[in-house]
């Protein structure tokens, strides 16, 4: 995972390079939020997946940093001071906090513009039909009926009971999760029985990763808080811990990561690393 993250890195590094030009403020501020320290899961997902079918390596690293460019798009955004008001992340400041809140919409804006320059680009596949497909599935994954309709179900705070949360999870954090695996799928013109393990493997991947993490924040309650929104509404909101109870949240991990390593029997020992990864990335307590 950690030389995916190089790879992927490296990739970023040369697909948004400095600028001298009078925009060259709003280029730092995207490479300040998309090379800042990250565990850069989805792309190594993408990468692994793409392992199992010989898929192009340079394809999938385009598509990689695409959907890399898309997640820090979200994070920009959702760090704003109109969304979660968070003056921190990983450790550093925000972008808004780096720089200015304007610039920080911009730079979220611009990275979302650059994630379908990246996946349009010839470089990233010979077939215009493949591109089209790989650019279609990523919007849906960005758009309303994924990320950003899962962070206005967020906003709302409608996740009153266990489906409505799940769903939410699923669009908000699963979404780019699914495309992960699912753009190595389209570059291979995976078969459906393919398609569907895998996909199979992205939902309930998704599910536990949020489970995980509403665990690590239940785990932080009793610490002091910086006061940033997000956190005095997090205290407030219900999710999988809330609903479940702390015990019940961490067994339903367990049955989760299950399934994840059972989609993948089909594939055999190819996907070693995937099913390693999962109790690895589960296991993270911070």
């Amino acid at each position: 995972m950690a030389e995916a993250a190089d790879v992927v890195t490296v990739a970023l590094d040369a697909l948004l390079p400095r600028t001298d030009g009078p925009e060259s403020r709003l280029v730092e501020a995207m490479r300040y939020a998309v090379l800042g320290p990250g565990r850069r899961v989805r792309p190594y997902f993408a990468l692994e997946t793409a392992r199992l079918f010989d898929v192009a390596e340079r394809s999938v690293l385009r598509a990689a940093c695409a959907l890399e460019c898309i997640h820090a798009y979200s994070l920009i955004h959702d760090d704003l001071p109109a969304l979660d008001d968070d003056p921190v992340r990983n450790g550093r400041p925000t972008v808004h906090a780096a720089y200015d809140e304007a610039t920080a919409v911009l730079a979220g804006d611009a990275l979302h513009s650059a994630a379908f320059e990246i996946m349009a680009h010839p470089d990233t596949h010979p077939e215009a039909v493949v591109r089209s497909q790989l650019v279609h599935k990523l919007a849906l994954a960005a758009g309303a009926k994924g990320l950003a309709g899962g962070q206005m179900l967020d906003l709302l705070g409608l996740g009153a009971d266990l489906r409505t949360v799940a769903r939410m999870q699923r669009m908000k954090t699963g979404s780019l999760i699914a495309f992960a695996v699912e753009a190595p799928l389209v570059l291979a013109r995976a078969t459906e029985a393919e398609r569907h393990a895998l996909l199979g493997f992205a939902h309930d991947f998704g599910l536990a990763y949020q489970i995980v993490d509403d665990l690590t924040d239940h785990e932080r309650d009793t610490r002091p808080r910086r006061g940033s929104r997000s956190e005095k509404r997090g205290a407030e909101k219900a999710n999988f811990v809330t609903l479940l109870g702390r015990e019940a949240a961490g067994e339903r991990v367990e049955i989760l990561s299950q399934q994840c390593r059972a989609h993948l029997d089909l594939f055999g020992p190819k996907a070693a690393y995937l099913r390693a990864s999962v109790d690895f990335v589960l296991d993270r307590t911070t």
